[in-house]
């Protein structure tokens, strides 16, 4: 892969209790700091895979912001458009993880982080995009602020007019879409990534993000139920192409959540341009999702899917739409056994799962 795929959005700092601890019974004590954040964690999982990544975002000039760039760096990740300023602060997540019927509970410390308040002018565009196939953004970053909304807008304005292709994970949170008074989450959610949209070629999505924000719902699904019935989002794929002509991909991970530590798991791919969707994983040709019980860490699932279908689509070898969604579905399976928010999975541990091998047998 010679092209260049780019990601742009905010990296943080990730707080954690040992195991499965909650915040009450850790403190006072110590917790594990790591980094993570959805463009990074993308960034990191395709270079892991053996692609050229490029992360860009905009950190404050200390320390911290200096191992969390080396730590990419260290993974492959191209960092050199990285904006470093004096303005604004690392953003901070704290995570509590859940176990059978708890369910994991993130609490957010991202006001004022640099990322919110660098505008678009701030970052060196003559430099990101030149040599680069790709640029991959998420919903999280224009949720932060209308001055990461714009940012984001432009990114992917400017990488269309450069002719790359966009990829765009809708990926809703409702906690943080609150920059604008008076305004509803999901209502500030939907008329922001309506103005993105329009300039994105892939839409990535997971079971609830098209009816959080576009008001587009699957029939008889109950994802707080556990019930996904995967034969329905066809339709939902196709009602989003029908509403954003430029999209030609749209994929949807299928996440049933039985408990915190056992989900099933599979996605599928809509081909606009054939009308057809994939779906994997398949077993006899028929759909039936990875069991995934025991989970180590759910945290990036989709950052994984994300970056192994962009992977995928960018590597002629699995280009192919049935064996994209295939090598992303087996990533992201892997990347639930992964500690913290990067998937540390390679690119030959993910083709072998595709193909099969889930035993979980040791390598020797």
């Amino acid at each position: 892969m010679k092209h260049t795929i780019v990601t742009f959005g905010e990296v943080m700092g990730r707080f954690a209790p040992a195991g499965y601890l909650r915040f009450r019974q850790a403190l006072p004590g110590s917790m594990d700091l790591t980094f993570g954040g959805a463009e990074a964690n993308v960034a990191a999982s395709l270079a892991l895979f053996g692609a050229t990544a490029r992360f860009v975002t905009a950190l404050p000039q200390h320390a911290i912001a200096d191992a969390c760039v080396g730590s990419l760096a260290g993974l492959g990740v191209d960092t050199t458009c990285i904006v470093r300023t004096p303005k604004g602060r690392l953003g901070l997540y704290f995570l509590e993880t859940g176990a059978n019927q708890r369910p994991s509970n993130v609490i957010y410390d991202r006001g004022n982080s640099s990322v919110s308040l660098t505008p678009a002018s701030e970052y060196p565009w003559e430099k990101i995009f030149p040599g680069a196939k790709w640029l991959h953004t998420t919903g999280i970053t224009p949720s932060l602020s209308a001055t990461s909304a714009a940012a984001t807008l432009a990114a992917v304005q400017k990488a269309k007019a450069a002719g790359l292709q966009v990829s765009c994970d809708l990926n809703f949170r409702k906690k943080l879409w609150n920059w604008e008074p008076g305004t509803d989450a999901r209502a500030l959610a939907e008329k922001t990534m309506r103005s993105i949209l329009p300039f994105v070629d892939v839409v990535i999505a997971n079971e609830e993000d098209a009816a959080d924000v576009l008001g587009i719902h699957a029939a008889d699904t109950d994802v707080h139920s556990g019930k996904v019935s995967a034969e329905k989002y066809p339709d939902v794929a196709r009602q989003i192409a029908g509403q954003f002509p430029n999209v030609s991909l749209v994929a949807i991970t299928l996440r049933e959540s039985l408990s915190a530590s056992h989900n099933n798991w599979g996605a599928m791919l809509y081909d606009v341009r054939s009308g057809t969707p994939h779906f994997a994983p398949l077993r006899d040709g028929n759909y039936e999702p990875w069991q995934i019980r025991n989970i180590v860490d759910r945290v990036g699932g989709g950052d994984s899917f994300g970056a192994g279908l962009i992977f995928a689509l960018n590597t002629p070898e699995l280009a192919a739409p049935a064996d994209a969604i295939a090598f992303a579905v087996a990533a992201s399976c892997l990347a639930h056994s992964v500690a913290g928010d990067i998937n540390f999975t390679s690119r030959a541990e993910a083709e072998a799962l595709m193909k099969g091998s889930g035993s979980g047998r040791v390598v020797r």
